[in-house]
């Protein structure tokens, strides 16, 4: 069941979000946004928070994200500083249902005119607050006119057996804070990110 949040992180990523909107509000420091994006993620597994799969369908602009490195003489991965991702660089993702927890998911990037599309198959663990997908199809598009759209990386095949894949090869996002107007994940690489409502 979920929890309400009222920590201050929550006030700080708002303000991420209404900052990077482009409200007259200073954006909080890089350092600041991770250090909140890290204190959901230990709210959220301290406070056993579930979030349904409805809660985060819809489309999401990418606002700020950390990435990671690799860490020589040692195994793992640390995170990285953490930069906001320019206005001119459009990243969005969005999720759309097909039950209460299969559906799509879409992740596109705008550069001016041209545009990059991935899609595919997409299932949620609600118990975990894990979306696992798996892109299989692109579409390339210059000024609105479609140059590419096909299967990538196996397409039909791979998405035909994708609910039959266990979560352990699947690219995933592993949610910690979802509400009407931000998500916040971490992904199978590590990286956090953070996306406002579009």
């Amino acid at each position: 069941m979920e929890k309400i949040i009222t920590q201050e992180f929550i006030t700080l990523l708002t303000q991420t979000q209404e900052a990077y909107r482009g409200q007259k509000i200073e954006r909080p420091p890089a350092e600041a946004v991770v250090n909140a994006l890290l204190q959901a993620e230990k709210a959220t597994k301290q406070q056993r928070l579930t979030y349904p799969f409805e809660s985060i369908l819809g489309k999401w602009r990418l606002c700020f994200t950390t990435g990671t490195k690799k860490v020589k003489h040692r195994r793992g991965i640390k995170l990285g500083n953490g930069f906001y991702l320019p206005k001119f660089a459009a990243a969005h993702i969005s999720f759309s249902a097909q039950d209460a927890d299969k559906g799509e998911i879409t992740n596109s990037v705008q550069f001016a005119s041209l545009q990059l599309k991935l899609t595919g198959p997409a299932k949620y663990v609600g118990k975990k607050n894990l979306l696992a997908f798996d892109f299989t199809q692109m579409q390339i598009s210059l000024f609105s006119q479609t140059i590419y759209n096909g299967e990538i990386r196996g397409g039909k095949t791979k998405a035909e057996d994708f609910d039959n894949r266990p979560l352990s090869v699947l690219p995933f996002f592993a949610f910690f804070l979802v509400t009407p107007d931000l998500i916040a994940a971490r992904g199978r690489g590590g990286g956090l990110a953070l996306w406002i409502r579009d």
